[in-house]
């Protein structure tokens, strides 16, 4: 046998376009702040975690940002009055599928922030009360 010997295939990894303005930017934070949005449904207090963190790091910095803790910041707000009207309606049976709707929007709301972040844009609708 003449030839090469065979190598392994290394998969061609396209760099992550860097965002407008040249510097990476860094978003733990932000994805931190999701991930305590959708740890809430199991837990009772990570969504006070996360809007707390929106609180103290919004406004440092570029706009795309931002608008992901301002989202953040309407997904803690709304859920928390869409879940005090669905808890006050358990007692007339239809709180339960409003509080498993909650959740769903939760993570919906979630996802789309994480989708938008991954592109490093701003998310869609953020002064949307629904998703």
């Amino acid at each position: 046998m003449s030839g090469n010997p065979l190598q392994p295939h290394e998969p061609q990894v396209e760099p992550s376009e860097p965002p407008p303005g040249g510097a990476p930017v860094d978003t733990t934070m932000v994805l931190v702040g999701y991930g305590l949005l959708l740890a809430q449904p199991f837990t009772a207090f990570t969504a006070i975690i996360s809007v707390v963190i929106a609180y103290v790091y919004r406004g440092k910095g570029p706009e795309w940002l931002d608008d992901h803790y301002r989202y953040q910041i309407r997904t803690f707000w709304i859920g928390l009055l869409y879940g005090l009207i669905a808890s006050v309606l358990v007692f007339v049976v239809i709180g339960l599928p409003l509080l498993l709707a909650l959740t769903i929007w939760l993570i919906v709301r979630c996802i789309k922030g994480f989708k938008a972040l991954q592109e490093h844009r701003s998310p869609d609708n953020i002064d949307s009360w629904l998703i």
